[in-house]
């Protein structure tokens, strides 16, 4: 049976670090071969497993649910009032000027909906050679792919990224760093206040291998 990492866990809440390629729910159109993290987990802790926010599909690590109603409330409550600080990692095309900066440029989900609020600061972590930098984000709202289209507004869009790079371009840049069609962001940390407990609560996941790989090797 497939199973996944478990970060954090007690009789409230449980956190994963979701791989890759994984969708957090059923997908619209499912396919036979979809892989669920919710399924999975429900089937991993044979326990009822609420939703409580998402990644992309191409994205990985920190994904929370909650074990109850009261509990899923709760961090839905905390999560709608930018109450939990959520940190990413991305390797990212070009080298910034700015060791740091912000971008506040309001997205809407679709083409006809209304622009909505949307920030994001960000800060470099290392310049790699070949034109490449590792960045860590922190998103103050949850607009539809905020961290990625706030990237490619700057002129640094996210290694890998097929939806907002070109297509053949994404598939030279893998071939050539050996990531194939990774798309290269990851959920690094929670922090919040525990729901229940009311206790401060941090979960962080383990870099991505493919981000170190690609650090290293550059």
């Amino acid at each position: 049976m497939t199973s996944l990492p478990i970060l954090f866990q007690d009789e409230w809440l449980v956190a994963i670090d979701k791989p890759a390629g994984y969708l957090i729910h059923p997908a619209e159109d499912p396919r036979p071969d979809d892989l669920v993290a919710m399924k999975i987990l429900r089937d991993q802790l044979e326990k009822t497993i609420h939703v409580i926010h998402r990644l992309d599909q191409p994205t990985s690590g920190v994904v929370l649910f909650a074990l109850g109603k009261y509990p899923a409330k709760k961090l839905r409550q905390a999560f709608e009032k930018r109450r939990v600080e959520k940190s990413y990692l991305a390797v990212v095309h070009g080298h910034p000027i700015c060791p740091s900066w912000e971008c506040a440029i309001p997205l809407r989900k679709t083409k006809d909906a209304p622009e909505k609020s949307a920030k994001t600061t960000f800060q470099v972590l290392d310049r790699l050679p070949g034109e490449l930098s590792v960045i860590e984000a922190r998103p103050h709202t949850g607009r539809f792919h905020q961290i990625r289209r706030h990237l490619v507004h700057g002129g640094h869009p996210i290694v890998g990224d097929f939806r907002y790079l070109e297509e053949d371009h994404c598939h030279a840049v893998g071939e050539k760093m050996g990531i194939g069609t990774r798309m290269l962001l990851q959920a690094k940390s929670l922090n919040l206040i525990h729901p229940i407990t009311r206790a401060p609560l941090s979960i962080e996941a383990v870099t991505d291998p493919l981000i170190v790989k690609v650090a290293k090797k550059e």
